[in-house]
């Protein structure tokens, strides 16, 4: 049984958070706080939302407890943080950040705390999206996909949204036949890329550049693959690398040939390489 399931481990987890608020609190104080935490606004504290996010999602990957635990206490603090801002403004303060989800999650789930009954996940996603419109005072329209894209792209990273966003078509029918369809697809945009960088100006580069990164997600979508994991491990990668050529260089990498730098890196990988299984 997990403590928040007891009523000694609820009173030690809102202890906790109330110390935590205090602490924030005093941090903000106008005439003893932090100068640092005094001068933050919400706008200001916005890179370090995302930042603290990844952190998270690093540390998930990681599968170290005590690391998750660190990343997602920076994480909350950034929520009391701009909940104090927030507040020492007069807009709202972390009571209404809490009630709000809280009422919204209730509202959102009368199959849990109502008396509606579903029959799986499918159904569950399908009442969260009426109720979403009806809060909103919008239009329920659940075979128009096109607003949900806009969201998609304005809130989630561009490679996440792209997946998002080329699942979701894909869903409702707006799809090849085959692979090998969006292979051609691939070549095609390949060659108007080219065409762009050799020949035409910057917006249209990044345009053609931005439609061959929409069919590499398409590309891996069909493949089973996960085009932000697949990045974040490249990236992984060639960090471990590049640290390996900077202790085997002798002199700076900038007096070194770039056949020099070719040996480096294929040594690098060679001592990295995972050995196959015979």
């Amino acid at each position: 049984m997990s403590s928040f399931a007891t009523e000694a481990g609820r009173a030690q987890i809102l202890a906790a958070l109330e110390r935590l608020v205090a602490v924030v609190a005093d941090l903000r104080h106008p005439e003893t706080g932090c100068p640092w935490d005094l001068e933050q606004t919400a706008e200001s504290l916005i890179p370090y939302v995302i930042e603290e996010a990844y952190e998270v999602v690093d540390a998930i990957h990681s599968g170290d407890p005590g690391a998750i635990a660190e990343e997602l206490g920076d994480l909350l603090l950034q929520v009391v943080l701009q909940a104090q801002v927030a507040s020492d403004a007069g807009r709202f303060d972390l009571a209404t950040v809490a009630d709000g989800i809280a009422d919204k999650l209730i509202r959102r789930h009368p199959h849990v705390f109502g008396d509606v009954t579903v029959a799986n996940t499918e159904e569950v996603h399908r009442n969260w999206d009426r109720i979403k419109a009806e809060e909103k005072g919008v239009p329920h329209e659940p075979d128009r996909l096109s607003p949900k894209l806009a969201k998609y792209n304005r809130t989630l990273p561009p490679l996440m949204a792209a997946s998002k966003i080329s699942a979701k078509v894909a869903k409702a029918g707006f799809e090849w036949d085959d692979v090998e369809g969006v292979w051609e697809k691939f070549h095609e945009e390949l060659e108007e890329f080219h065409q762009a960088v050799a020949h035409e100006p910057k917006e249209n580069q990044e345009a053609e550049l931005g439609d061959l990164l929409f069919t590499l997600v398409n590309l891996a979508r069909w493949h089973g693959l996960d085009p932000s994991e697949a990045l974040h491990g490249t990236n992984q990668r060639f960090i471990r690398r590049f640290e390996l050529v900077e202790a085997a260089a002798d002199k700076p990498l900038t007096d070194l040939s770039v056949e020099e730098l070719e040996a480096f890196w294929q040594q690098a990988k060679a001592k990295l390489a995972k050995p196959r299984e015979s």
